[in-house]
C-alpha cells in the first residue's frame, strides 16, 4: 500500500481529484478507488503512476 499513500499525498499536495489522477496517470479514472478497495497494481502500472507524479512535480515546480 506504499503506492496508495504516495498517491494520496500527491493528490493532497496538488488538490487533484482522484478520478483525474487515475485518468492522467494510468488512463483509468477508477484507479485510485480500486486501490482504496484493495487492488494490487502490477509493476508496470505502479511505475506509470510514480513517473506521472515525478513528472508533474518537475513540470509544476516553482
Amino acid at each position: 500500500m506504499h503506492l496508495l499513500r504516495e498517491i494520496e499525498k500527491f493528490m493532497r499536495e496538488t488538490n487533484m481529484p482522484w478520478t483525474k489522477f487515475g485518468r492522467l496517470s494510468v488512463r483509468d479514472p477508477r484507479f485510485v478507488d480500486d486501490l482504496r478497495n484493495g487492488r494490487e497494481p502490477g509493476k508496470k502500472i505502479s511505475l506509470k503512476a510514480e513517473h506521472f507524479m515525478n513528472k508533474w512535480r518537475d513540470d509544476h515546480a516553482s
